[in-house]
């Protein structure tokens, strides 16, 4: 392959990358406009073509995140999370403190069986309004539910796009996130929550002017369709017990997400445009856009090249490569989204494994490197970038530096447990 090509292919690539971290353009409308250039750049010069951009297409991970959008724009109107979250602050009794935990640790179980960014969209508005009825800063609140959220979405197959897209690629089923990442992700995560309650300890620490009117919110009346919650709710843990067992069942993920979303739609029979309407149709094309984007890397030998620069050092420590990994996808997930990092690492860890390296670790080091790098800026993962412009609405916005220095030593901490367990755990990969 021509060396003109692949600095081209890499030049829209990362060109779209710097465009995206930039945030000034839609980055689904980038996402589209560097697919077109790629496969244009392709024809031109015979190495890609429209048949090898739609090969390039990941369709499994594209249908798991559809089923799942569609299951969460299904339960949105029933007012189910904004029950949880009024629940969590009467359980709280107006205590800033156990509030903070509660509406960490929801938000996280949430952000584990769902969209950790859907889940923020609506724990976030219903948080800013229980600190406002305390009158205390929702900073805390909000920092710690995006950061909790990210850390604990690392823990299942459907918890974070980047785990969908690495367990498709990887073949890695639903139980194997809950033997191989939840238990590090536990640890991560109980660490990230002591360490946030320490950073935000004068917030917390401050008792609340009106601690007794949390006591008068009406639980009953958030929860607004009950029976339609319930239905969707049986219909999300039966597919949650498929996920079990699709890889013995010989079937997708995605086959049961879009299953479970069919019935739930037959079930309830909900106004189908609306539910439509709340689908983030943006997200789909994102990620099918990139997918052809890095197949473009892929047919013009750029990610050939990256391989063998790989396979240079891979004579070093196999467990010192996997932690080198972490750190180094992290980073790069800090200051880039996630997503097209993983898509692009993913091809990569594919050739190493081509040339004889143990591909198993090298997936759980892309999973934690994704997962908890993210936490480290407030442009690293969208579910920061939600909760910072909601902040605005309130008395105290949470701003670019506040976020550094709470989220960057969570990213640190979590991390250096992450690598420090990968170590110990190697051998159980």
């Amino acid at each position: 392959m021509s060396v003109f090509a692949m600095i081209m292919t890499s030049v829209i690539f990362f060109g779209s990358l710097i465009l995206i971290f930039s945030e000034k353009i839609n980055r689904s409308i980038i996402a589209i406009s560097g697919a077109v250039l790629m496969i244009v750049l392709g024809k031109v010069m015979g190495f890609y073509s429209e048949e090898a951009a739609i090969e390039a297409i990941d369709f499994n991970t594209l249908g798991l995140l559809m089923g799942m959008m569609i299951l969460v724009a299904m339960l949105e109107p029933t007012g189910f999370f904004q029950y949880l979250a009024v629940l969590a602050a009467r359980a709280s009794q107006g205590k800033p403190l156990r509030l903070f935990v509660l509406l960490g640790s929801i938000t996280t179980v949430l952000s584990m069986l769902l969209d950790n960014v859907t889940t923020v969209v609506l724990i976030a508005p219903v948080t800013i309004l229980i600190s406002e009825i305390l009158g205390v800063s929702a900073v805390p609140y909000l920092v710690a539910e995006a950061i909790l959220s990210n850390t604990g979405g690392a823990a299942t197959l459907v918890g974070d796009p980047p785990n969908v897209l690495i367990g498709s690629a990887a073949g890695l089923s639903f139980t194997d996130f809950l033997v191989n990442s939840l238990p590090i992700i536990l640890v991560s995560w109980a660490a990230a929550l002591f360490l946030l309650q320490y950073l935000f300890k004068a917030e917390l620490s401050k008792r609340p002017k009106r601690a007794k009117a949390v006591m008068k919110l009406n639980v009953a009346e958030t929860l607004n369709q009950p029976e339609t919650a319930k239905k969707i709710l049986i219909v999300l843990v039966g597919a949650i017990l498929l996920f079990f067992v699709h890889h013995i069942l010989n079937t997708e993920p995605s086959l049961v997400a879009l299953g479970a979303a069919a019935v739930a739609l037959l079930w309830v029979q909900p106004d189908l445009q609306d539910i439509l309407k709340r689908v983030e149709w943006s997200v789909l094309v994102f990620f099918g856009s990139l997918f052809i984007m890095v197949g473009g890397l892929e047919h013009s030998g750029v990610l050939g090249v990256v391989v063998k620069q790989f396979s240079a050092v891979s004579d070093i420590s196999p467990i010192l490569f996997g932690i080198i990994m972490i750190w180094i996808v992290a980073a790069l997930s800090a200051v880039v989204d996630n997503v097209p990092i993983t898509i692009a690492l993913i091809p990569v860890i594919k050739g190493l494994g081509e040339l004889g390296m143990n591909m198993n670790p090298l997936w759980w080091a892309l999973v934690f490197g994704a997962g908890f790098g993210g936490n480290g800026t407030i442009i690293g993962a969208t579910a920061n970038i939600i909760v910072a412009s909601l902040s605005e609405k309130t008395r105290e916005p949470i701003t670019a530096a506040l976020w550094i220095k709470r989220g960057l030593p969570v990213m640190v901490l979590t991390c250096a447990i992450a690598s420090i367990l990968y170590a110990i755990m190697y051998p159980w990969f």
